[in-house]
């Protein structure tokens, strides 16, 4: 990933949560018409692996506090 991507991923993080729906939502958008091909078995579940790693991550934070 570039810079200015990594800086654009870092910029969405610090944005309250309503914000980052309303970006997600359009840069989805605009990247629906993208000749992209499609993920392979193992990179879904890598993906989702992810996805609930830092769900449960979150879900742990939310208990302490």
């Amino acid at each position: 990933m570039s810079t200015s991507a990594q800086n654009l991923i870092e910029s969405f993080d610090k944005l309250p949560d309503a914000e980052k729906q309303k970006v997600a939502s359009e840069i989805l958008r605009r990247t629906i018409n993208f000749d992209m091909p499609a993920l392979s078995d193992e990179e879904l579940v890598l993906s989702a692996e992810e996805l609930f790693l830092e769900l449960d991550r979150r879900e742990a934070e939310d208990a302490q506090s």
